[in-house]
């Protein structure tokens, strides 16, 4: 019923920036935590971040805070992350993901919460 699409990666040098943009389609978007996670060759997914319904609480991965932020436009169903000083060890393909039962205040780090998935983008930082 929900469907994400991911979009925005590419390949980019150490110390750069990019911005992902995942958009929602089905269902009602502004009742919805929204997350991102990644995950790399060799290693299991990984959380990255979090907004909850209204945008109000945001949480991050301590590999990612202060260099990663999450925002989302309710009235586009659009979600987004703006990566600042990009490191190789973020080279990975990252997904969005819903919860469609969150409650307000909740922004997830456990991908168990989430319902529906995206394809993912990758992405890759050069040394």
């Amino acid at each position: 019923q929900v469907q994400l699409v991911e979009s925005g990666g590419g390949l980019v040098q150490a110390g750069g920036s990019l911005r992902l943009s995942c958009a929602a389609s089905g269902g009602t978007f502004g009742s919805y935590a929204m997350g991102w996670f990644r995950r790399a060759p060799g290693k299991e997914r990984e959380f990255v971040g979090a907004i909850s319904q209204g945008g109000s609480v945001r949480s991050y991965a301590d590999s990612v805070q202060r260099r990663f932020f999450i925002s989302r436009i309710n009235a586009e169903r659009t979600v987004t992350l703006q990566m600042n000083n990009l490191k190789p060890e973020d080279t990975a393909t990252y997904y969005c993901a819903a919860d469609v039962n969150a409650i307000s205040g909740v922004a997830s780090r456990w991908h168990e919460a989430y319902d529906f998935w995206g394809q993912g983008t990758q992405v890759t930082v050069s040394s």
